[in-house]
């Protein structure tokens, strides 16, 4: 007892390692297992039932044909005999004239697959003398509230009468041949196995019911089909049911007609030691079903099976597994089917969650359902017939959820990509951002790397002056009409805004992509050159409007520097923010702060050599010399950037 209540908990144990192993995130692994439940659920209640016999026929299609069962010979009836004999149905005269005929060459059994429940004169006494015959088998068909029952010949014994009831899927199509019919008073025998159990008689081969209530016949066991063996859910298994093995698609036994036996054309060797059935394949008779070979064909006549030749496809079935050893399908239990969908489920989202290159994800998916369809022919060529559809379904249910939850965290990520740069970028940026983001995301944070971008800091010289004389909610909608024209102007020349410091604004050229040329640094530079002119431009636009609403002149300081620069991820999960430390970001702002006082018009932008460097000639510049920044102990080639030029 103790080693059955530890098993689920190892299991728990063992699955909840697999997930932490795999680091497949828990909602992940819900929305799959909610996904296979609604699936097994929607099996359960018989949804999928139709696949699965869909399958089942292209299977039984694919097998390979087997010849004719030369142990059978059907006597047939078709138009050209109904012509022949000038009358319809065949009178007692006419079939008892065939039995004789065929009777003179002992058959082994003479089944009529032909109802004859009250005369068809004249030969009536001619008829009964014949059906007296011990290996001569009649049919029945046992109705129902629908359908009106047909009795059998009166002249023939009970025990020698057999019911020609054929069960339907619910496609129409006849897969299933049942061995008993039971009602209140007794049970009766198909009319196949009537036939198979009179050959087997010669062979002292008699039915016995095993201790499971099994019918057995030699050493052939016949396993009974439950309402949900192999891919059915909800079928009626009541009498005693079993899957038709089709032995062929063409003709099942040799096959002779009306007219031939009554003018004695054919081979008495066809008929001695032989199972003979008679039966109606005219097609005027409409006694055609639909088999697993039909919906092959285009003719709809000619992809029909005839009664009788479904009748002795189950009687050459029963003689084959007795006498051939000849296997009879078998099924999984319940259990191990859900375990089958399950498993390839589970491992179809296993692979979709692993898999990040869609190309390489669909190959691999397809090559799933390659090795799931062979297996489960395989065991089909075996006799074993288990669900393929729901594991199909399976797996493109399972991969696609995991494939929508990883879009869904995708996005989810790209939305925490934008929170950490600000929703500060340009669209070019953050579409290199996110074609980068397997690089850039780690656990959720930017991990750090060392860039070369181009560093620029602002101010605003005399922003005191209009601090004092304006009430804490009027400077706040200065300050964001002021902030969101400069970080405007930093996006449209493709840079980032990292942080806003008062009036200040810092933003950086060149990340979070790592630049990998020369050029691509020397446009970062030059780019972050035309953002402090176009800045002081705007800020002239400004002025104006301000000195209208009496606020004085404001200028502005701006310090650029390009060098390397470490960035990433600053802080925890619950506070993060978009870090960019190192140096150069020191000097670019003591750049920006050097000598407030020495300010030429109404933006001062001051850059380094290392910036000079990279900007074409573009720009005129004024140098200032070699220059003690604070906390600097190394002079800095400064440059003022008086404005671009035009050659």
């Amino acid at each position: 007892m103790a080693i059955k209540i530890m098993r689920p908990i190892y299991f728990v144990k063992w699955m909840d390692k697999k997930v932490h192993s795999y680091r497949i995130p828990i909602p992940a692994i819900l929305a799959s297992g909610a996904a296979i439940l609604s699936l097994l659920f929607f099996r359960y209640l018989g949804g999928l039932q139709l696949l699965e016999l869909f399958v089942f026929d292209g299977m039984v299609r694919m097998g390979p044909d087997n010849i004719s069962d030369p142990r059978l010979l059907i006597v047939e009836l078709t138009e050209e005999d109904i012509q022949y004999l000038g009358q319809w149905p065949i009178s007692d005269k006419n079939l008892a004239d065939v039995l004789a005929s065929l009777q003179k060459h002992q058959p082994k059994a003479i089944g009529i697959d032909i109802y004859r429940d009250v005369p068809k004169y004249p030969g009536y006494a001619e008829l009964v003398e014949q059906l007296q015959k011990p290996n001569v088998f009649g049919i029945t068909f046992i109705g129902n509230k629908n359908v009106s029952t047909i009795l059998p010949p009166p002249s023939i014994p009970k025990e020698r009468i057999g019911f020609n009831n054929i069960p339907f899927d619910p496609d129409g199509v006849v897969r299933r041949y049942s061995f008993f019919i039971s009602n209140d008073q007794e049970t009766m025998v198909a009319f196949a196995l009537h036939l198979a159990l009179a050959y087997l008689q010669e062979y002292e081969i008699f039915p016995q019911i095993t201790e499971n209530n099994e019918y057995q016949l030699g050493d052939a066991l016949f396993k009974k089909l439950q309402p949900n063996s192999g891919g059915y859910q909800h079928i009626d298994a009541q009498g005693y049911p079993i899957l038709i093995n089709y032995r062929n698609s063409q003709s099942i036994a040799p096959k002779i007609t009306i007219k031939d036996v009554l003018l004695g054309d054919f081979d008495p060797e066809l008929v001695k030691n032989k199972i003979v059935l008679i039966g109606n394949t005219a097609a005027s008779s409409n006694d055609f079903s639909f088999t697993p070979y039909s919906f092959a064909q285009l003719n709809l006549l000619k992809s029909k099976m005839s009664g009788v030749e479904i009748h002795a496809q189950a009687t050459s079935q029963i003689i084959s597994a007795v006498l051939n050893d000849q296997k009879l399908f078998w099924y999984w239990d319940e259990s191990t089917e859900i375990l089958w969908i399950f498993s390839w489920s589970i491992v179809s989202g296993g692979i979709a969650w692993h898999i990040r290159r869609p190309l390489i994800l669909l190959l691999i998916i397809f090559l799933a359902l390659g090795v799931l369809i062979a297996i489960s022919y395989g065991i089909f060529i075996k006799m074993g017939w288990i669900p393929v559809a729901a594991p199909i379904l399976g797996i493109f249910m399972t991969s696609g959820v995991v494939i929508v939850y990883k879009i869904q965290e995708s996005w989810q990520q790209q939305n925490m990509v934008m929170k950490l740069l600000g929703q500060q970028t340009s669209p070019e940026i953050a579409q290199a951002l996110w074609q980068e983001r397997s690089y850039l995301i780690n656990s959720g944070i930017l991990p750090p790397k060392t860039v070369t971008a181009t560093i620029l800091f602002t101010d605003l010289k005399n922003f005191s002056t209009i601090s004092e004389k304006k009430t804490s909610e009027a400077l706040i909608n200065w300050l964001n009409e002021y902030l969101s024209a400069m970080t405007d102007i930093v996006i449209n020349h493709h840079g980032i805004v990292n942080k806003f410091t008062g009036d200040g604004v810092i933003a950086v050229f060149g990340i979070p992509v790592p630049r990998t040329s020369v050029e691509e640094i020397a446009i970062d530079a030059q780019n972050a050159v035309n953002c402090a002119l176009a800045m002081g431009q705007h800020l002239s636009q400004l002025n104006q409007k301000w000195q209208e609403q009496n606020s004085p002149e404001l200028k502005m300081r701006v310090g650029i520097y390009t060098g390397t620069v470490t960035v990433g991820s600053l802080g925890g999960k619950n506070r993060l923010e978009y870090g960019v430390i190192g140096d150069s970001v020191n000097i670019a702002s003591r750049l920006e702060s050097f000598d407030k006082e020495r300010h030429p018009g109404i933006c001062r932008v001051l850059i380094a050599q290392e910036t000079l460097e990279y900007l074409d000639k573009r720009f005129s510049v004024e140098p200032w010399g070699d220059l003690n920044l604070k906390g600097k102990k190394i002079p800095v080639n400064v440059y003022l950037v008086t404005g671009k030029n035009y050659f």
